[in-house]
């Protein structure tokens, strides 16, 4: 299949991301890049001098919300891709809302409880939809320890699943954004799959 071929197909989807740092603003560049139809994304931060060592943002951005930041980059890759965002912290009575028609949802929060509510969520309360999740990205080296790992009918985790990111393991841009592009080729693998 060519590669206008591709990019006809994907135009149709819509991807939900929640959180729109390191591996959220890397995802959704690189699908973007693929043709993807519309991004709905999601976080409540802003732009931050610390963030630009593993994410998708400029100095000049430094101060603007994460959201309208990446919707403003998203543009200058692929004008074409509707971006949606909601400057807002996700929680169980949001998230179907904001992500309703998305058909698959990628995982890209720091925090263990948010990873967990997330998943829970979207489980009992949008049965069928895919959720795409990132775990053990922190540090760098160990590229071979990164996989892909189909959990359920649903579930696919990128990562190496134990690094966790502390002081003496920071997240570093290698590593970030292997798994930020492992979670953006599940989705296609997943959103290729329905031709």
């Amino acid at each position: 299949m060519k590669f206008p071929e591709i990019q006809s197909h994907l135009s149709r989807y819509i991807v939900g991301i929640a959180g729109a740092g390191g591996l959220g603003s890397n995802c959704a560049v690189a699908l973007a890049r693929t043709g993807i139809g519309s991004l709905v994304l999601c976080d409540h931060d802003v732009v931050e001098k610390s963030n630009l060592n593993r994410q998708y943002y400029f100095i000049s951005q430094i101060g603007m919300a994460k959201t309208e930041a990446l919707r403003n980059n998203i543009a200058q890759i692929n004008p074409k891709v509707v971006v949606v965002t909601y400057n807002i912290t996700l929680d169980r009575s949001n998230i179907p809302e904001i992500f309703s028609g998305c058909d698959v949802i990628v995982e890209a929060f720091d925090k263990k409880e948010m990873k967990e509510m997330l998943i829970e969520t979207v489980q009992e309360e949008m049965p069928g939809v895919p959720l795409v999740v990132g775990s053990g990205l922190a540090g760098w080296g160990r590229s071979e320890a990164l996989r892909y790992r189909k959990i359920d009918e649903t579930l696919y985790l990128c990562g190496d699943e134990s690094t966790e990111v502390s002081e003496e393991m920071p997240p570093m841009a290698p590593r970030v954004i292997m798994v930020a592009g492992m979670q953006a080729n599940t989705v296609l693998e997943i959103l290729m799959g329905k031709l």
